[in-house]
């Protein structure tokens, strides 16, 4: 019989990663760290990480927003679950991702922290090579924009 709490068997790890925008001049664009630690230290990515016990996946998204930006009070959108294996060299990862969109005060207040070693805003039609699976969860953004006429 399946015993889902043997600690004997290997299970996917869960994290959450953010997408967030601001629009200036009639574009998009889009917040990316660069990664303080590794796996990619120095490469750009989307803010996020690991939930922590007893920590919903809303709660972990706003957290490890604001530990790696200072951005707080952003609302955040379920935008999807990736979990493609490899997605993360460091295991079975799945990330639930969100979207949210602030306004430029709002974005003028990201700085990079915690295991972020800066925070920058790229155009969405612009942005760099970027980090694990983040180039998928960023076409999902993109197609959210564009299904909501946005």
């Amino acid at each position: 019989m399946f015993d889902p709490f043997n600690g004997n068997k290997k299970r996917p790890t869960l994290g959450c990663d953010c997408v967030v925008l601001t629009r200036r001049n009639n574009e998009w664009f889009v917040l990316l760290i660069e990664r303080g630690h590794d796996p990619f230290k120095g490469k750009w990515a989307l803010p996020g990480g690991f939930l922590e016990w007893n920590e919903s996946c809303e709660d972990g998204a706003a957290r490890e927003l604001q530990e790696e930006t200072s951005l707080e009070d952003v609302d955040l959108q379920l935008l999807g679950v990736f979990s493609k294996p490899g997605r993360d060299p460091r295991g079975s990862i799945i990330s639930v991702s969100y979207i949210g969109f602030v306004d430029e005060d709002h974005a003028l207040k990201a700085v990079g922290a915690d295991d972020a070693a800066t925070a920058q805003w790229f155009p969405v039609s612009q942005t760099p090579a970027v980090a694990f699976d983040h180039e998928d969860i960023l076409k999902a953004a993109k197609n959210f924009l564009l299904s909501h006429k946005l």
